[in-house]
C-alpha cells in the first residue's frame, strides 16, 4: 500500500499527467481576443481571482487566476458589453473576511473601467450561489445575454450551471495553464508542487461536477 500509494502520488505530481487533465478541461473552451469576441448585454466575471489586502499587503493581491479580471477589463475596452458584473463574496477559507467583488471592482477601476460600469454581487459563496445570485440581477435590469469570465479549468462547470439558471451565457474563458509544447522532457516526468497543484484543481472540478449533477445544479 505504501509503495502503491507513492506511485500514485508521483503520477499526480507530474508536468505530464497534470497537463493532460487540465487539458482536458480547458481545451473544451479556446480563447477568443477581446476584440474579437461577440458582443452581450453584460460582462459577469467570478470571484476566485485575487488575494486579501492583509498585513503587510497594502493592496489587493493578484494571483494566478487575476486574468480573469483583466480580461473582463479587456472585454470592457473592447466594447463588448456596457456593463461589468464582479461576482464574489467572502470566501474565509482564502482569506476573505469581507467579499471579494468589491476588491476586484477595486482592479476594475485601476485598469480604466468606471466604477458606474460595475454592479457588485458580494454575497455568493460557491458557483450555483454566483447563478443564481447573478440571475436576479441581470432580471432586475432586464439584461439579457452575457458574456461569462472564468478560467478556463472552471468554465465547463460555470457555464453548465449558469445555463441550467436560465441565463443565456457566452463563454469567455482566460487563465490558461496549460500550454501547447512539441515534446515531453524527462524533467515532465519528475514530481513538481506546482504539477500537483494543477492536477488537484483539476480533480477538484470533476469532483465538482459530480457534486453539481447529483444536486441537480447542472444537466
Amino acid at each position: 500500500m505504501l509503495f502503491i500509494s507513492i506511485g500514485v502520488l508521483w503520477v499526480f505530481s507530474t508536468s505530464a499527467f497534470s497537463s493532460y487533465i487540465l487539458a482536458s478541461l480547458e481545451r473544451r473552451f479556446y480563447p477568443t481576443l477581446a476584440k474579437q469576441s461577440p458582443s452581450a448585454d453584460a460582462i459577469v466575471v467570478l470571484g476566485g481571482s485575487v488575494g486579501a489586502a492583509k498585513k503587510p499587503r497594502i493592496y489587493v493581491d493578484l494571483t494566478g487566476s487575476s486574468d480573469r479580471v483583466l480580461h473582463a477589463a479587456r472585454l470592457y475596452h473592447s466594447g463588448k458589453a456596457p456593463i461589468v458584473i464582479a461576482v464574489g463574496g467572502a470566501s474565509e477559507w482564502r482569506g476573505f473576511k469581507i467579499p471579494e467583488a468589491p476588491s476586484i471592482s477595486k482592479l476594475l477601476s485601476e485598469w480604466g473601467v468606471p466604477t458606474t460600469a460595475v454592479i457588485i454581487e458580494s454575497e455568493s459563496l460557491n458557483t450555483h450561489q454566483n447563478a443564481f445570485n447573478t440571475k436576479r440581477l441581470l432580471e432586475q435590469r432586464k439584461i439579457e445575454q452575457i458574456l461569462l469570465v472564468t478560467s478556463a479549468v472552471h468554465m465547463l462547470r460555470a457555464l453548465k450551471t449558469f445555463r441550467k439558471m436560465g441565463i443565456n451565457t457566452i463563454p469567455s474563458p482566460t487563465d490558461y495553464r496549460v500550454v501547447d509544447r512539441e515534446k515531453f522532457s524527462i524533467f515532465d516526468f519528475l514530481p513538481d508542487a506546482e504539477a500537483l497543484s494543477g492536477t488537484t484543481q483539476a480533480i477538484k472540478e470533476y469532483l465538482g461536477l459530480m457534486v453539481y449533477r447529483w444536486r441537480g445544479w447542472i444537466k
